[in-house]
């Protein structure tokens, strides 16, 4: 399988190649050449099969005979010893949870399955460092440093913004010590996302093996495709029309949903839910992409107002926007009304969702008027307990504190804040 950049003017490069590097030298993000669909037969008897015979199956195509079938098959094991539930919330109405792994985020399976093709292809260059530079806005910080924690030849540098991520995301980012090293931004999101970018296309930092492990990076991205075949295997016996439903900030998760569909899985359509950083809902009113600065929200992981992903999305509709809206939806709400449905879904439904879930779920509820006999999903990309400042105080609860949590509560906070990316590029090149 060989990769192209999407400004399209870099050269293709293999899996491998794509992931060490993260982003082509043209700034452009990385596209497999080709999307086979897998066989119809596999996915009508999807219930027969674990998880890890779907992921193989899912993924094998991306990675060619890169990696070979035994050390791939290790490396699914090794990213899915967890469960990925679905729960239903009400009629025809289902939580898919993510957060059921080490760091309690969805970005646990991206993280562990990058971690470990980056450790396969280092293992005969000991003395060949990568450096994993990433951006977070919450949740990927903490995934990324758990999955490499301790991984030969890779040294991991996280930028996160001052003040806007919880204190439990930061914990555990900035507590682990060993190979993560923390960086504290003054500024938001996207200025964390932008030194990134640029640092990998600074000159004078190619000696420093510089990669990305954001949901730019092709390993991080696309293992993200297996939550809707889980999903889709639990609830087939529905025999109804599936609409999923992701919260929306960089948009890897339904870009990885809209490739599962490109695959053959039965998806009718998709809903991308923001907050206030509305930049992809108002592009579907207006036919007009603009970015525009990230605003603080409460669902702070989905404060992005440019993200990355959404040119992925788009070559997949080969830049037709009338195709896309057939598949695609998204909506945008306040803080407000995200407290307000968290407090409706815990008073009726008993359920407990987090910032993001609950946009997720508002977005859901929106489309399945258009669709009232679907089968809608949300995913839960985190668990309660690391938004507990929002959660506890809008339903009135105590929330237990879950053992992954309380391992870092207690630890001492390690990290170098900066104001630009001169002070980035000093701490990377003293």
């Amino acid at each position: 399988m060989k990769y192209y950049s999407l400004n399209h003017n870099a050269p293709k490069v293999s899996f491998k190649e794509a992931v060490i590097l993260g982003l082509a030298p043209d700034k452009g993000l990385y596209f497999p050449e080709s999307i086979s669909p897998i066989s119809a037969d596999f996915i009508a008897n999807i219930e027969n099969y674990s998880n890890e015979e779907i992921a193989f199956q899912v993924i094998q195509q991306f990675l060619g005979n890169e990696i070979p079938e035994s050390n791939l098959k290790q490396i699914i094991a090794e990213t899915l010893c967890f469960d990925f539930p679905t729960v239903k919330v009400e009629e025809n109405i289902y939580s898919l949870e993510l957060y059921h792994g080490p760091t309690m985020a969805f970005k646990d399976v991206g993280a562990r399955f990058m971690s470990r093709c980056l450790a396969y292809f280092n293992k005969d260059n000991k003395d060949n460092k990568n450096t994993v530079l990433v951006a977070t806005s919450g949740d990927t910080g903490g995934a990324v440093a758990s999955g490499f924690l301790g991984v030969a030849g890779v040294e991991v540098v996280i930028l996160y913004p001052s003040g806007k991520v919880s204190d439990i995301q930061e914990r555990q980012l900035t507590t682990l010590g060993q190979n993560i090293k923390a960086l504290e931004v003054d500024g938001v999101f996207d200025d964390c996302q932008d030194m990134v970018k640029k640092a990998f296309l600074d000159k004078s930092l190619s000696h420093i093996n510089l990669t990305s492990a954001n949901s730019i990076n092709i390993a991080r991205w696309l293992p993200q495709m297996f939550y809707f075949f889980f999903a889709y295997k639990q609830l087939k016996s529905h025999n109804k029309p599936f609409v999923f439903s992701c919260p929306s900030g960089n948009f890897g998760n339904i870009c990885a949903g809209i490739l599962a569909k490109k695959l053959g899985l039965p998806i009718h359509h998709f809903v991308a839910a923001t907050n206030v950083n509305d930049t992809v809902p108002q592009f579907l009113m207006d036919g007009n992409y603009n970015p525009k600065p990230s605003k603080a929200t409460i669902s702070n992981a989905m404060d992005v107002g440019n993200p990355s992903n959404f040119i992925r999305i788009q070559e997949m509709y080969n830049h037709d926007l009338e195709q896309f809206k057939k598949d695609f939806s998204s909506y945008s709400y306040t803080d407000s009304a995200t407290l307000d449905v968290m407090k409706s879904i815990y008073k009726t439904d008993g359920y407990i969702a987090e910032p993001h879930g609950a946009v997720g779920y508002l977005g859901l509820k929106e489309e399945l008027k258009n669709l009232p006999n679907a089968i809608g999903v949300f995913l839960e990309t985190a668990h309660p307990i690391k938004f507990l400042d929002v959660v506890e105080p809008a339903l009135q609860i105590k929330l237990p504190i879950p053992s992954q949590i309380e391992s870092v509560l207690h630890q001492q906070k390690v990290s170098v804040k900066i104001k630009n990316y001169e002070e980035l590029k000093s701490f990377l090149n003293p």
